[in-house]
Parts: C-alpha cells; sequence; structure tokens
C-alpha cells in the first residue's frame, strides 16, 4: 500500500491517556492563545498610551505586568519578556 505523501494521514488516538493528552492539549493550547492574544493586545495599548502621550505610566505598568505573568506561566521565555519590557521602557524614555 502506498501512501500519497501530500495528503496528511489524522489518525484517532487508541490508548485512554492518549486520548486524555488529546483533550489536555487543546485545552491548554486555548488556554495560552487567549492569554497571549490579550498580552499582545496589553502592549500595544501601551504603545498607543506612550505616541499620544496619555496616562503611558499605567499602561506600561500594566503591560509589564502581564508580561511577567506570561513569563512565569511558560507563555514567553524570561529573554523574551526581558527584551519586551526593556523595548516598552526604551519607547517611553524617547517619548
Amino acid at each position: 500500500m502506498r501512501l500519497n505523501p501530500n495528503k496528511e494521514v489524522f489518525t484517532v488516538a487508541n490508548i485512554k491517556s492518549a486520548k486524555k493528552r488529546v483533550l489536555v492539549t487543546a485545552s491548554k493550547t486555548a488556554r495560552n492563545k487567549a492569554l497571549k492574544s490579550n498580552l499582545k493586545t496589553t502592549i500595544k495599548k501601551a504603545e498607543a498610551a506612550i505616541a499620544e502621550g496619555g496616562d503611558s505610566q499605567e499602561a506600561i505598568r500594566l503591560a509589564i505586568k502581564r508580561i511577567d505573568q506570561a513569563q512565569a506561566k511558560g507563555i514567553l521565555h524570561k529573554n523574551t519578556a526581558a527584551r519586551r519590557k526593556s523595548k516598552l521602557v526604551r519607547k517611553l524614555n524617547n517619548a
């Protein structure tokens, strides 16, 4: 029997633990996606507050808090978190 390499093969989990892993992975993926989306939105709001010269201190504080939370939950690597925080603070200082 030859398989077509252009078609993906989807198999259904047979073993009980494999079925559970599929469900757990799906729920964790959804949670991580929501947290990451929220993080991006918060960072964009902080950058917009810096650009317009509004209440940027509070927005930056919230964004840094969200970045730290994402890093603590393993959504962001610690160096990525540090880089994003540094980038926000640099934008604030240059504004």
